[in-house]
């Protein structure tokens, strides 16, 4: 028996959600136009699968869209795997793969991940009309568990437009029992599963979250000072995840040359470490060791108190913020930056750009002389910065909020049914 087979999936309990409370952001017409769509599934079940409960995007997506399904008469469940540390090791060599990097896809690697998925496919014993798993860690489920009875999605939140051929090849059976498959771009949808019915559904944020609600301003300010960071000095920050994908030792250098140019200025990485990324404390202590000394540079995580409603005041206070990727696949963090005001210098990768278009929110950049150039500019100007910040959050407001997303999921889901 693995060890996975000891656990259960856990059904993470969310707070109730109010469809009232968007009104005010979008209207009521947006408001009555998701009730419409909801309408056709109404009394339905649907259950969201996916491997951590905090530390990325995707959990942060399913606290937000679980609680407005509901709100919406469909019964919906946010359902996360068990796994060893072996698992997540090899799923998240799979995410890498899958975004373009070297993986060696022993026979040990196909078993750990088989093995581990037929286990956590056994433990899904509730009945639902509609399973929406998420990204490579529980691919393996709609095939090892059987239909069911019900319909399933395969959602991939990754960048797969030069995604790893061994690895791809290795995932696609289990890929191709899935009734429609979703990526964040057209871009990403890799030609072997171009004959499969695939949708296009980019993420969105919620403006009602910790993370995104409004916060006065002198209450960010207390809140980013506690962390030790002086708001006499300019501030940059990146918020992501600790890893390579996102650059955190380009973004250190990035600062040291800016600092050359702006003297005194702070930089902040606030990084989630998630369940499903050992990894992450490997980048984490190559970061600490690289900035040790420097009591300009805070490096900052959950398990140093920082949660949603720091890293909102850290977006809210700082002066500009870095989303240095390499690859990506849609980087929230963005939107959640430009629905604050707040500019942004990012990385031209996945997902980044269409949150970005030119003249709105900051600058896209490919280097990094090219992103020191960039912070360096809209740190002397705040002029153009208050405006590039003002036009990304329009921006964001008609395109990437997550009452979009969740109409585009109630479209495909009704037409599956």
């Amino acid at each position: 028996m693995t060890d996975a087979e000891q656990l259960i999936l856990q059904e993470v309990d969310v707070a109730p959600k109010s469809l009232k409370g968007y009104e005010t952001i979008i209207g009521r017409e947006k408001v009555a136009e998701l009730r419409e769509l909801a309408s056709r599934l109404r009394g339905s079940r649907a259950a969201h699968i996916n491997a951590t409960v905090y530390g990325g995007g995707v959990s942060e997506l399913l606290r937000s869209v679980i609680p407005l399904y509901r709100a919406l008469d469909i019964d919906a469940d946010w359902l996360v795997i068990p796994g060893t540390e072996e698992f997540f090791r090899v799923t998240k060599g799979f995410h890498n793969a899958l975004q373009g990097a070297d993986f060696e896809l022993t026979d040990e690697v196909k078993d750990t991940y088989l093995v581990h998925s037929q286990a956590i496919a056994d433990l899904l014993r509730t009945h639902y009309d509609f399973i929406v798993v998420h990204d490579p860690q529980p691919a393996a489920v709609r095939k090892l568990h059987g239909r069911n009875g019900a319909r399933w999605v395969w959602r991939c939140h990754i960048d797969t437009s030069q995604a790893n051929r061994q690895v791809l090849a290795f995932l696609n059976p289990f890929i191709a029992e899935y009734d429609a498959v979703v990526f964040t771009m057209e871009e990403f949808v890799p030609a072997d599963l171009r004959d499969q019915r695939f949708s296009i559904i980019p993420p969105g944020i919620d403006p009602l979250s910790p993370k995104n609600m409004t916060v006065p301003m002198d209450l960010c300010r207390q809140i980013v000072e506690w962390f030790g960071v002086h708001l006499t000095q300019a501030l940059i920050t990146q918020v992501s995840r600790f890893d390579p994908w996102k650059d955190p030792l380009g973004v250190i250098e990035v600062y040291r040359r800016v600092r050359e140019e702006v003297p005194g200025v702070q930089l902040a990485l606030l990084g989630q470490m998630a369940l499903d990324d050992p990894e992450g404390w490997d980048i984490y202590h190559t970061i600490v060791t690289e900035t040790y000394g420097d009591p300009d540079v805070h490096v900052l995580t959950n398990f140093t108190g920082v949660g949603n409603m720091e890293v909102n005041a850290f977006q809210c206070c700082s002066d500009v913020v870095l989303q240095k990727s390499i690859r990506e696949g849609f980087g929230l963090v963005v939107s959640e930056t430009l629905w604050k005001g707040t500019p942004v210098v990012a990385g031209r990768a996945g997902g980044i750009p269409m949150q970005m278009p030119e003249g709105s929110g900051g600058y896209l950049i490919d280097s990094i002389d090219e992103c020191v150039e960039k912070t360096v500019r809209l740190l002397r100007d705040p002029r153009e910065a208050q405006e590039l910040g003002a036009a990304g959050r329009a921006h964001v407001q008609a395109h990437f909020l997550i009452t979009r997303m969740l109409a585009d999921e109630l479209r495909l889901l009704a037409s599956l049914g």
